[in-house]
């Protein structure tokens, strides 16, 4: 047990970072479980994610718009995963598990939109119509968007569920 605030014994209090803080605020050791396995499952997602999109870059660099070429948007997606991955481990906050929600949805949607719709140029951006699931990596990477976005909603709904008042005994 640690020592109480005050240098006596009293509740333990919790040691911010460790699995000590972690047990301490959702008071389950089978919920610690549960968010590393969260932790775990996305940052797996965002690091395939980010593996296709910088293997495929050079694929779409003819494709240009008046902003950003489509390879440009691929190395930035990739990027961005691979820092989403560093703040899955560090910090699991709401915050953190929003920004993974927001990159994995937002990337799925926009495969699945741009594998069916010809939306055209958009905002500066290029014209991403491929009416095809056949270039290299791209099923592989929608699988792992969609799953990055289920899982980041799960550790949003931890995260929430963690942070809510427990009733005294």
């Amino acid at each position: 047990m640690v020592t109480g605030s005050e240098g006596g014994w009293g509740p333990a209090l919790p040691v911010h970072g460790s699995v000590v803080s972690t047990t301490a605020r959702v008071g389950n050791p089978r919920r610690v479980v549960l968010g590393y396995a969260l932790r775990v499952g996305v940052s797996s997602a965002l690091v395939v994610d980010a593996v296709v999109h910088f293997r495929d870059a050079h694929l779409y660099d003819a494709n240009k718009g008046s902003l950003l070429s489509q390879g440009a948007l691929f190395r930035i997606q990739a990027v961005v995963a691979l820092g989403l991955v560093l703040l899955v481990w560090v910090w699991a906050s709401r915050t953190t598990w929003v920004a993974a929600l927001l990159l994995t949805g937002s990337a799925v949607a926009a495969v699945v939109l741009y594998r069916y719709v010809d939306v055209g140029p958009l905002a500066g951006l290029p014209n991403m119509y491929e009416p095809s699931w056949g270039p290299p990596g791209k099923l592989l990477s929608a699988f792992a968007e969609g799953t990055g976005a289920l899982l980041a909603l799960g550790g949003l709904a931890w995260t929430l569920r963690a942070a809510e008042p427990r009733p005294s005994a």
